[in-house]
């Protein structure tokens, strides 16, 4: 069995963004030289997210439109508080209430050294409290 682990760092440039990490996944399910196995992606933040939809930049805004809906930035937030173990006020509350919606980590079978998914499936990495430089782990297991 082949277990290969990598960690990849992703820089958003805006508060909120949908950064297509597909090619990222591919190449390294590629390298990996696995077969015929699974691939693991996971996101090492609780402000940011793991999504897999079509690849449309309309759908892209449609589903940051729809998180706005419903996490709006002007809600009474129990996280806008002091927080000691930080030594700051928490300010964030909508950027990690939207990760919690998306999800932090997505897989995919590979069968003949490709990830197995549809035509139009896109995996995403989700900025919610960016411009940020974010890492995510990519795991291949198979053979």
């Amino acid at each position: 069995m082949i277990v290969k682990l990598e960690k990849f760092f992703v820089q958003s440039k805006k508060e909120v963004e949908a950064i297509n990490v597909t090619h990222i996944v591919e190449k390294f399910v590629k390298d990996s030289a696995v077969k015929n196995g699974v691939v693991n992606v996971f996101n090492h933040h609780t402000s940011a997210g793991l999504l897999v939809t079509e690849g449309l930049e309309c759908l892209e805004e449609d589903i940051g439109a729809f998180l706005d809906r419903l996490v709006p930035e002007e809600e009474n937030y129990l996280h806008r508080r002091y927080l000691d173990f930080d030594g700051r006020v928490g300010f964030n509350a909508q950027m990690h209430l939207k990760s919690v919606l998306i999800g932090y980590t997505t897989s995919f079978p590979i069968s003949d050294g490709k990830i197995v998914k549809g035509s139009r499936q896109t995996i995403y990495f989700m900025e919610f409290d960016g411009p940020l430089e974010r890492t995510m782990t990519v795991q291949v297991m198979g053979k």
